[in-house]
């Protein structure tokens, strides 16, 4: 297994667990993790969709973001609120997501490793360190999901719910 097979194998895989967990809230999609508030699973599955869009399609490739229009909902730092008229349908996100996912995952069936190690092509300077590269652009891609695995795993422990085991 080379480089471009782990990042393909993690990119699928990372998404495929935050997915099913967030899938599984669908019915409870505001619920926050915490009394204090904190991301609900619509959010963290927009705000995945948004950003797999601004690393990949943005700053990697250099194109237009195609979620741009959602930067005031999902960008990170954004303050999600448990107002639903606020945000698309959850099944709109989802598809959006799949379709953003699906680019992510044509363009990974076209590359070398030696595409790895080629400058990102808008990647701002102050985020070269994480983002200057295709490699680190796919790789930050691949583990989102894990880095909001938990507070959706938290809503559910605050919905009620006992944890899910995939």
């Amino acid at each position: 297994m080379n480089a471009v097979d782990i990042l393909k194998n993690n990119t699928a895989m990372c998404r495929k667990f935050a997915v099913d967990l967030i899938t599984d809230m669908k019915d409870s999609a505001m619920t926050q993790p915490t009394k204090n508030g904190g991301n609900h699973p619509l959010w963290v599955l927009g705000h995945l969709a948004y950003s797999e869009g601004s690393m990949i399609q943005g700053m990697m490739l250099g194109k237009d973001n195609p979620l741009a229009d959602w930067k005031d909902l999902f960008e990170g730092g954004s303050e999600p609120t448990t107002d639903a008229s606020k945000y698309p349908s959850f099944d709109e996100i989802m598809k959006k997501s799949d379709e953003v996912h699906a680019l992510t995952m044509q363009y990974l069936e076209g590359i070398t490793e030696a595409d790895l190690e080629k400058p990102s092509a808008a990647c701002p300077d102050e985020y070269k360190e994480w983002f200057g590269t295709v490699g680190k652009c796919l790789n930050i891609n691949a583990l989102h999901p894990f880095m909001h695995y938990g507070q959706v795993a938290d809503a559910r422990r605050a919905a009620g719910r006992k944890p899910l085991m995939m």
